[in-house]
């Protein structure tokens, strides 16, 4: 037997436990979500159990929470996927020009445009919730669909990864060629430097989905009509009735398990397009 044989059978298993542990501590609070769902109002403030309820708490639950506020469910649900489906669809297309153009073109004050991206990826959202509320109301459009797809569609971060996804996949020799055929620049970067950027460009995608999905504080400035609301400030909403009506806590419940049933069946769709190069390839930009 080698010596590498033996080493890989004395493998400590510490490092597989740690795992095990870190998968259990994220994944209780789901099952948590899941068991509760299915309990009725009685049942979740008479006893703590992990157990799921069998009394028909699931579907009274289901019930309750389509016919509350006249359906308000289903509109903050369309309006979450307006923001976050035209938010992160805007956001990737102007990740897409601006990284091809970091990554391709030389121009002066690129290196300082640059070091402000870097910048603006450190800055948390959160900062930057307020002055732009007062920016937007200035112009008149705060209150409106626009005054939370406007911020979403700038991501520093998102540009960070377009660009150097661009640096990574589009050859400048592609480049070359399409120059010396007579396409201009923006054909270029629609039919030649887009198609290699597709999987990154569909990570950038997944993660602005993700982020503006579950996104608070924007909406919850920027709006201040209830049939405008998203599922994030609506959930916030009724548990602001919860001292009135304690029913709704297990309406809040079932409703984030629902919530959440969009992001898995995304990440299911577009796991197959989930490259790790894009993290190599940012790790040696």
């Amino acid at each position: 037997m080698s010596t590498v044989e033996a080493r890989r059978r004395r493998a400590p298993v510490w490092p597989t436990l740690v795992l095990l542990v870190g998968a259990v501590y994220c994944l209780i609070p789901v099952y948590w979500l899941v068991a509760a769902s299915t309990k009725s109002a009685g049942e979740l403030y008479t006893t703590f159990t992990l157990a799921p309820s069998f009394t028909g708490g699931l579907a009274e639950n289901f019930t309750g929470l389509m016919a509350f506020n006249d359906g308000a469910f289903l509109r903050w649900s369309l309006n979450s996927v307006i923001f976050s489906g035209g938010g992160a669809l805007l956001g990737t297309l102007v990740a897409a020009g601006a990284g091809y153009g970091l990554a391709k073109y030389r121009f002066r004050g690129k290196t300082l445009v640059f070091n402000f991206l870097l910048i603006g990826v450190l800055i948390p959202g959160v900062i930057l919730a307020i002055p732009q509320y007062l920016l937007l109301s200035r112009i008149g459009i705060a209150g409106t669909y626009w005054s939370v797809l406007l911020p979403c569609m700038i991501s520093p971060f998102s540009i960070y990864l377009a660009r150097i996804y661009a640096s990574a996949v589009v050859p400048k020799e592609l480049l070359e060629a399409g120059r010396l055929d007579g396409a201009n620049e923006w054909r270029i970067f629609r039919s030649i430097a887009i198609f290699p950027m597709v999987p990154g460009l569909i990570t950038v995608f997944l993660l602005q989905f993700v982020g503006i999905w579950n996104n608070f504080l924007l909406p919850y400035i920027m709006l201040s009509r209830t049939e405008t609301y998203p599922l994030t400030v609506g959930f916030f909403s009724m548990m602001n009735q919860g001292t009135d009506q304690p029913n709704v806590y297990n309406l809040v419940i079932i409703g984030c398990l629902l919530a959440i049933i969009p992001l898995i069946l995304l990440f299911l769709f577009l796991q197959r397009y989930w490259r790790l190069d894009l993290v190599s390839g940012s790790l040696k930009g």
